[in-house]
């Protein structure tokens, strides 16, 4: 059994698995976060306190660490003894982390895929530009590395799975992520603005007929009815988990969907169209050097900002279709997260809960053994059933449209019973 574990970063998403993490510390062990600001590391801590989050009396330590050393990352891994690294700093960093643990040999976890700054949107499929490439060496030196274990990616694998486990062929994949929540700002992004926008600035890869096939942001577009925040209008994205699904489920057509309002639209449009989210550097008249996307997120608000006046509810899930049996089969398989229940509980907007409590749910499962598996795996190649039913019970319970999305709603236990 594995004990200990190590945050890296110090965002949003990272107050979430602080608390959760400090929730199930009887199972996960003594905790420690470490991003390059020792003193927001201090904050989350402080908040985990406020909030009375430790289950048990226990360690939870602070360090700086520059994420993009592997040589620092692993000496911090062997003074805080960690045998679990959860991951949830910048996407830069993931290569230098995932390089840590196999030094140590300490179990690896992260909620996206690696990115490089000065390359948008490479070529699929996109892990193997990066993570896939150390995959050999896991399975050789038995360390545990999940890949993408946020909600999307990560639970939204997990559901297709589950789907996918229910039927006797699978035609097509769907994901489908909206916001329905209202921040009151006039325009602010979700996660940080740098990754955000790098999302939608590149070219759009899908899977569909057994190949990949391109769009441009915004081109694709269908209202999704949709449990809850009903019918809202998404857009084809190019999105992490399509890079893996697509290669583990070949067969299926593998798409996502993201929901987004006109303003968004507009301002998004404004901003690629003069430039200002170009992540290549220019020379100011004075003779500055700067690079526009990260001056356009140095002026927008901090996501973790967010939190206090945020409203509203997200609706998350894929719908699957396939054949049991030789007749046609639709399941959507969702969660429904409340903005306001979120920031009561841990001090953070929804969208941060929903991506910080799966790789806690994911550490619990490794430290138990169920996903201990000793070589690296993205999520929809371990078994969800553990994992679906850990969620439930840590703040993300999963319910299922049987026949589609106008189906019969049930929890996800009824559906196999």
């Amino acid at each position: 059994m594995k004990k200990g574990v190590l945050i890296i970063g110090a965002g949003g998403v990272a107050q979430v698995v602080a608390h959760k993490c400090a929730q199930n510390n009887d199972v996960l062990g003594e905790l420690h976060i470490a991003s390059r600001t020792k003193s927001k590391c201090n904050a989350i801590i402080d908040t985990v306190v406020s909030k009375n989050s430790m289950k048990i009396p226990g360690v939870f330590n602070s360090y700086e660490v520059d994420a993009t050393n592997t040589e620092a990352v692993v000496e911090l891994i062997r003074e805080s003894g960690a045998q679990i690294v959860i991951n949830v700093g910048s996407a830069f960093v993931n290569m230098y982390v995932l390089e840590a643990c196999i030094q140590t040999g300490s179990a690896y976890i992260d909620t996206a895929i690696h990115e490089e700054p000065d390359k948008i949107c490479e070529n699929p499929p996109w892990y193997a530009n990066y993570e896939w490439k150390k995959r050999d060496i896991c399975g050789e030196n038995e360390v545990t590395a999940i890949l993408g274990a946020g909600f999307d990616p990560g639970v939204v694998n997990a559901y297709a799975r589950f789907a996918i486990d229910q039927m006797d062929t699978v035609q097509s994949i769907d994901i489908v992520d909206i916001n329905a929540g209202s921040h009151g700002k006039y325009f602010a992004t979700n996660f940080d603005p740098e990754i955000n926008f790098r999302e939608f600035t590149g070219t759009v890869y899908y899977w569909e007929d057994q190949t990949w096939k391109e769009l441009s942001m915004f081109e694709s577009g269908r209202t999704w009815d949709l449990p809850v925040v009903g019918p809202s209008q998404a857009y084809q994205s190019g999105h992490d988990e399509v890079h893996s699904l697509a290669v583990n489920y070949p067969q299926a057509d593998v798409r996502f969907w993201m929901g987004f309002g006109d303003h968004y639209i507009n301002v998004f449009n404004v901003l690629k169209n003069i430039g200002l989210l170009s992540e290549q550097p220019v020379t100011t008249a004075e003779g500055q050097t700067v690079v526009p996307l990260k001056v356009v997120k140095a002026c927008l608000p901090d996501p973790a900002s967010l939190a206090p006046n945020y409203t509203g509810k997200t609706c998350i899930g894929d719908l699957v279709k396939g054949t049991k049996n030789n007749k046609d089969i639709e399941l959507f398989v969702y969660n429904v997260a409340d903005h306001a229940e979120a920031y009561e509980e841990v001090g953070s907007q929804g969208i941060s809960y929903t991506a910080g409590v799966p790789p806690v749910a994911a550490a619990m499962l490794v430290a138990t053994g169920d996903w201990d598996v000793k070589s690296m795996k993205n999520v929809e190649e371990l078994n969800p059933i553990p994992f679906l039913t850990l969620l439930d019970k840590i703040g993300l319970p999963t319910r299922v449209l049987k026949g589609g999305l106008k189906g019969e709603d049930m929890t996800w236990h009824e559906y196999i019973a």
